[in-house]
């Protein structure tokens, strides 16, 4: 008897140790203008499965160099963009999969006056009008608000008036403290505190940016990260995305 008591506690401990022993140290590479969703959504996934996970969150152009750099990795939840680069794409086992996606828009100090921009001719006038326009032009976001500003003729125009941030959350809070008069960007990250959300980009100026999610090809944890991927397409991921003014998928 007692030598069977034994077994079986044994065989209970090492069912208890056996999670936390399969439990990995994920390294992530995430988007910047998803930040505030990634952040609630991880310690969500962590307690679920006993993985940690490491985010290190960036713009496009530091996102394919982190990819590229040879420092390991083994996930990502990324602009699209960042796997239409050959050398980056090449760094995962296969193509992204949906994760989520999320238009543009444009916010002004808390209680300013909000222009007009519910037609393409009346965004123009009001970025004419504008002193000062705050975004991320180093950034996927970015580069598309700079496209916009191209399709409507007025890229050299303005051009002096942009005042270049280096994250996507001090955008907002560059017009929050007055230092710029609109925040340009992701609609999820300029409705933020210190500002008011004056609308999404009119008509065929808006576009959704698509963030993808993929395991890195060398990644020694490919069924934990695959795991987080899942669960990145997951209900409990869709609601915090959701909150966060982001569509899932």
């Amino acid at each position: 008897m007692d030598k069977l008591l034994a077994a079986v506690s044994l065989t209970a401990l090492a069912l208890a140790v056996a999670p936390a022993a399969r439990a990995a140290e994920l390294t992530l590479l995430v988007g910047g203008g998803i930040t505030a969703p990634m952040k609630e959504i991880a310690p969500k996934f962590e307690a679920k499965t006993g993985h940690k996970l490491e985010m290190k969150f960036a713009a496009t152009p530091e996102l394919i160099k982190m990819a590229t750099s040879g420092n390991p990795f083994d996930a990502a939840v990324v602009p699209v963009d960042v796997y239409k680069n050959a050398d980056a794409r090449a760094k995962f086992s296969a193509a992204p999969i949906g994760i989520a996606h999320v238009g543009f828009g444009v916010a002004v100090k808390a209680g300013a006056p909000k222009p007009d921009i519910s037609t393409p001719d009346k965004f123009k006038a009001a970025l004419q009008k504008a002193q000062s326009i705050a975004t991320l032009p180093e950034s996927a976001a970015g580069a598309y608000v700079l496209k916009v500003f191209d399709k409507l003729g007025i890229a050299d125009e303005i051009k002096p008036k942009i005042k270049a941030q280096k994250s996507a959350p001090e955008i907002p809070a560059a017009v929050a403290k007055g230092e710029a008069e609109l925040a340009i960007f992701l609609a999820n990250i300029v409705t933020a505190p210190g500002v008011d959300y004056v609308g999404p980009f009119p008509g065929d100026l808006q576009q959704d940016l698509q963030y993808g999610g993929a395991v890195a090809a060398d990644s020694k944890n490919a069924a934990a990260a695959k795991a987080f991927l899942d669960y990145m397409q997951s209900p409990e991921a869709a609601a915090v995305f959701k909150a966060k003014g982001i569509t899932p998928g």
